[in-house]
């Protein structure tokens, strides 16, 4: 392929930003595994079709420490023909929370000599301090020119990180985080080793796998890492000379606060339901003479449709067995991995055992498939010990604390049949305990 040239004497690269892309992860069971062989296809593509320079994957390239071996085919399949159809490439990839950084470093020897740069955790040199030069990565143009570096922060965790004193002169009162500023401290460093190698004209790029401060997540999916929401961390991290900021760890694609170039591409199709109306894509990144000159989005290809009876809410089973009889039959010529995933949200005024298997039943010869079957009982919302003093609760038998959590959330009287199977499986403890 023929890689642009830079124009006159101006310095010119395009950065392709994709992240989280959760190798090995099933829906509720369901593989993932073609949706995912479908979008490394269509990414090679696209690097191809828009003469990137560039590729940075900040963080969780797989959805687990110990991915499946399919996933770990997918990713080394990858990178074999990225390289073979683009020589003259730059890949840089971060570890994420999800990933093993041992997993993605044990590769390296292998990898570097074919431009390919993982910092899966942080480096250290041999008296255990932390080697910030190795996190300083060159990317070049199509000529071998040096036009950009990267600052390759891979994910923190609280052990990575430096010991900041407080400063001499914090006033009283004022906040002093020292795991938010053991991070900064890792980018001022890290930044320093960069500018060390720069020349005029050279961007500085960086990247993260981090809850930013103002990002908006999915509790579904994500968790605000390093050591939950009050460590989030501030836009200030990132020097002003930083020309973009490549994010890793929220599945929704954002400008954080607004600010273009620190930005989460988000994932490329959706890791719950809950996703289902995200914006899935990638980001193609220009930087001029050390600035940023645009953000543009590509759009990832659709993924496996997603529906819900009903679209919000819950209703009683009637009703949705009623919904299900309505979808379409099951079209026998398309993939079976294609088949759109479905839950169901049902609303329950007394225990129904068998309910799984009714809606199963009731999908049976449907085109949609079954990905989580979700279930509201009527109740206070409180737990018994609220409501009960800590000196009553003590007192109450075992069937007294059954009939009270059945009163919780159901109207009437437990059947008698569910009180004898309660019975049985008391007994059973107690001789086990005996």
């Amino acid at each position: 392929m023929n890689r642009r040239l830079s124009s006159g004497n101006l310095r010119r690269m395009r950065i392709l930003h994709t992240s989280d892309w959760h190798l090995g992860h099933g829906l509720h069971g369901r593989s993932r595994e073609a949706e995912h062989q479908r979008f490394l296809d269509w990414l090679l593509d696209r690097i191809d079709e828009h003469m990137v320079d560039a590729l940075i994957i900040p963080g969780d390239i797989f959805d687990s420490a110990n991915p499946p071996t399919s996933a770990l085919r997918a990713w080394y399949w990858f990178l074999g023909q990225a390289r073979r159809r683009n020589r003259d490439l730059d890949v840089v990839v971060v570890g994420g929370n999800h990933d093993s950084a041992a997993r993605l470093d044990a590769p390296k020897p292998l990898l570097e000599p074919l431009d390919v740069r993982v910092i899966g955790g942080v480096p250290r040199l041999e008296d255990g301090s932390i080697d910030y030069e190795a996190m300083v990565i060159p990317l070049h143009d199509c000529a071998g020119d040096v036009e950009a570096y990267v600052a390759a922060v891979p994910f923190l965790r609280p052990a990575d990180l430096p010991r900041v004193a407080p400063p001499d002169d914090l006033a009283e009162g004022e906040a002093f985080d020292p795991l938010v500023e053991g991070v900064r401290e890792v980018y001022r460093r890290t930044f320093a080793a960069a500018r060390a190698k720069m020349e005029p004209g050279q961007s500085l790029v960086a990247t993260g796998h981090c809850f930013m401060r103002g990002g908006k997540i999915t509790e579904d999916s994500e968790r605000k890492v390093l050591g939950g929401n009050q460590h989030a961390l501030p836009l200030d991290v990132f020097e002003a000379d930083v020309a973009y900021v490549a994010l890793g760890h929220l599945h929704l694609a954002q400008a954080v606060g607004g600010v273009e170039h620190v930005r989460y591409c988000g994932a490329p199709l959706p890791l719950s339901m809950a996703e289902r109306e995200y914006p899935h894509q990638i980001l193609l990144v220009d930087v001029i003479d050390g600035t940023l000159d645009g953000v543009a989005t590509v759009k990832a290809p659709p993924s496996v449709e997603m529906a819900r009876i009903p679209v919000s809410g819950y209703e009683p089973v009637d009703s949705v067995l009623e919904r299900i009889a309505g979808l379409p039959a099951l079209d026998r010529a398309q993939p079976e991995w294609s088949r759109p995933f479905l839950e169901v949200a049902v609303r329950l005024d007394t225990p129904q055992p068998g309910l799984r298997l009714r809606v199963e039943e009731a999908l049976a010869g449907r085109h949609p498939r079954l990905a989580r079957l979700v279930v509201d009982r009527p109740g206070r919302g409180r737990a018994l010990a609220d409501e009960v003093p800590d000196a009553e609760l003590g007192t109450l038998n075992a069937e007294e604390v059954f009939r009270r959590k059945w009163a919780r959330q159901h109207p009437g009287e437990p059947p008698v049949v569910l009180l004898e199977k309660f019975h049985e499986l008391v007994q059973d403890v107690e001789q086990d305990e005996a």
